[in-house]
Formats: structure tokens, C-alpha cells, sequence
């Protein structure tokens, strides 16, 4: 799998307070099981 830094996510979110709310939002999205994960999760 890719490695994905905070800077490379940052450049594409636009700041890290950004990057956060997008990833709560998502991880929110996961867990109550409305979407499926986009990777495998056995890693």
C-alpha cells in the first residue's frame, strides 16, 4: 500500500484542520456502516 504523508494530504485538502474534519467525517462514515472501507482492512 501507498504511504501517504500529512503533507501530501494537506496539499490536497488544504490545511490540517481541513484534513481532520474529512477524516472524522469518513472514519464516521465506516463505522456506523453506511459506506464501505476503500482498502483492504487485514493490514
Amino acid at each position: 500500500m501507498a504511504r501517504v504523508t500529512v503533507e501530501d494530504a494537506v496539499d490536497a485538502i488544504g490545511n490540517r484542520f481541513d484534513l481532520i474534519l474529512v477524516a472524522a467525517r469518513r472514519a464516521r462514515q465506516i463505522a456506523v456502516g453506511g459506506k464501505d472501507p476503500l482498502v483492504d482492512a487485514e493490514n
